[in-house]
C-alpha cells in the first residue's frame, strides 16, 4: 500500500500539449482546454519592458514583452544584461501553473542599438546615399547575428526594412550586380 501511493505521488500528470511527439494540432488543443480566461487573455497581451517585472509575469501569464522606445534594463546595458533579463523574465513564465514561454521582442531595425557599444547600422536612407548594394539575406544575416547573442526570439527588423524603401539602388544597378 505504501509503495502504490508513493508509486501515484511520483507519477506526473501527462501533459500532452508539453509532448513534441504529439500532432501541433493536438497539443494546441489540449492547452487551450487547460486553460482558465484569465490565462487566455494574458497569453494575448504584449506589454513593454517598461512596465514588466517577473512578478508581473507571474501574475498575469503575460504572453509577450517587447523591448521598444530605447527601454533598457540598465544604462550602458551589456549583452549579457540583456540575456539575464529575459531569462528572468522566462523563468517567471514557466513558473506558473501551464508552464508557458513568453515571446520577448526587440525593434532591432538598426542592428541592437539598445545593447552598450553594439554595432549601429544606418537607416535604410543612408544604406542608399553609401550606393553599396547588398541583398535583404546579407543585410538580414548581419541583424540576425547581432540578435541571436542576446537569444531574443521575436525580431522585428527583418520585414519592416524591405517595406520601407531598402537602398537607393536604380534597377539598372540591381541588374548589373545581379548579372556579376
Amino acid at each position: 500500500m505504501l509503495l502504490q501511493c508513493w508509486l501515484s505521488l511520483t507519477e506526473a500528470e501527462y501533459l500532452k500539449y508539453k509532448d513534441p511527439k504529439q500532432p501541433l494540432n493536438a497539443r494546441i488543443k489540449d492547452l487551450m482546454k487547460r486553460m482558465t480566461l484569465e490565462e487566455k487573455i494574458g497569453q494575448m497581451v504584449q506589454i513593454d519592458v517598461y512596465n514588466a517585472t517577473a512578478d508581473v509575469v507571474k501574475k498575469t501569464f503575460l504572453g509577450s514583452i517587447l523591448s521598444g522606445g530605447g527601454h533598457v534594463p540598465k544604462p550602458q546595458a551589456t549583452a549579457v544584461d540583456w540575456v539575464n533579463m529575459v531569462n528572468d523574465f522566462q523563468k517567471a513564465a514557466l513558473s506558473t501553473r501551464l508552464g508557458i514561454p513568453i515571446i520577448y521582442g526587440i525593434d532591432a531595425v538598426h542592428g541592437n542599438n539598445n545593447v552598450y557599444k553594439a554595432t549601429i547600422f544606418p537607416h535604410n536612407i543612408g544604406l542608399g546615399a553609401t550606393r553599396f548594394c547588398t541583398t535583404d539575406e546579407e543585410w538580414c544575416a548581419a541583424v540576425e547575428v547581432l540578435l541571436l547573442v542576446l537569444v531574443l526570439q521575436w525580431r522585428l527588423v527583418l520585414r519592416w526594412f524591405f517595406c520601407c524603401g531598402g537602398s537607393s539602388a536604380t534597377d539598372e544597378e540591381e541588374r548589373m550586380k545581379n548579372e556579376e
